[in-house]
């Protein structure tokens, strides 16, 4: 039987009802609005609306070759969960130590060579590690393991493959693979080009690539940074060059913001990074490295998604910036020479 006190009760909650769904509703759509809306060509396993081909090129189950390499290897033997690192140029680099050339099979996790390549070379969606001091290598990985690097976009697989090799590799590998990539001459495979279109892409992976039936479109405020070969990018190649494609103009505007600091918009980048771009001391190097790359880190150090100390100080350094001017700065900087 109903009470007066139960009828009383379901009066007040109705009539507070919509009041408490519009409160959550307006709650929600500030949630929404406060959430950073990602440069899509910089992040583009997230861009809105981007197109979506076939995963990349066919397997047909065969031996692949790549230019300049005597080494065969089928897809299969390249997937990087238990298979050793596809090694196309072994005389390109010194031996491999474990970490850095056979996953971790019993925690299924990626060795470092096979995001980051025997050569340390990287890929546009992750970092070249090539002549890199250790000290900063072992910061940015215990900076993963800490939760200091999130990302902006903690859905990103590179991201959080990244975070699951660095709360599992032990004091004594991290060391090793530390060493062994500062030990690398880094190697430029990006050519930066000024225009006013950039080829089609559509989204694979974490990459964009050219669409195979062609075609152009305006480049706009973007950076389009392509593999020239998709099977080469997808065989982990370690030579495989790039075009990134950038607005006209953006590589001056980008001088003048890395050289002079934009007329107070920011602080010159050669006084902690070199007046060559290419680090000092723990300091990395700028010069070479991957715009898309580029992008991101300036892109989550403004937006709080790298707290290290260092990412603090740069917090400053990039609080003045628009979108546009860390997209002509990372264009500038992969322009220049490693």
């Amino acid at each position: 039987m109903t009470t007066p006190a139960c009828l009383s009760t379901r009066m007040k909650f109705s009539t507070r009802l919509p009041l408490l769904l519009a409160a959550l509703a307006a709650t929600t759509a500030v949630a929404f609005a406060a959430a950073p809306v990602l440069p899509g060509w910089a992040f583009p396993s997230q861009t809105p609306g981007g197109t979506r081909g076939p995963r990349g090129t066919p397997d047909d189950g065969g031996p692949k070759r790549v230019p300049g390499s005597d080494v065969a290897l089928t897809r299969a033997q390249i997937t990087g969960r238990g298979a050793p690192v596809a090694d196309w140029h072994p005389a390109d680099h010194p031996p491999m130590p474990d970490i850095v050339g056979k996953p971790k099979t019993e925690q299924n996790l990626l060795s470092c060579g096979y995001c980051h390549l025997p050569t340390g070379a990287g890929r546009p969606e992750n970092s070249s590690l090539a002549g890199l001091t250790p000290g900063y290598i072992t910061q940015q990985v215990l900076a993963f393991k800490n939760g200091e690097r999130p990302g902006s976009d903690a859905r990103r697989g590179p991201q959080t493959n990244m975070i699951a090799v660095a709360k599992a590799v032990t004091p004594e590998e991290l060391a090793q693979a530390a060493a062994y990539f500062a030990s690398l001459k880094p190697a430029k495979f990006i050519t930066v080009v000024e225009t006013e279109t950039a080829p089609k892409t559509y989204v694979v992976g974490n990459i964009l690539a050219k669409l195979p039936d062609g075609g152009t479109e305006p480049v706009g405020n973007r950076i389009i940074e392509v593999p020239d070969e998709l099977e080469r990018f997808e065989l982990r190649d370690a030579r495989t060059p790039y075009t990134a494609y950038v607005p006209p103009g953006s590589l001056k505007k980008g001088a003048e913001l890395v050289a002079g600091g934009g007329a107070g918009k920011t602080i010159v980048c050669g006084i902690c990074h070199g007046a060559d771009m290419h680090g000092l001391g723990d300091v990395p190097r700028l010069a070479g490295r991957s715009p898309s790359y580029l992008m991101r880190q300036l892109y989550d150090m403004k937006n709080g998604a790298r707290t290290t100390l260092n990412s603090a100080l740069m917090k400053a350094v990039v609080a003045g910036l628009t979108e546009e001017d860390m997209m002509n700065i990372a264009a500038y900087l992969a322009s220049l020479p490693p």
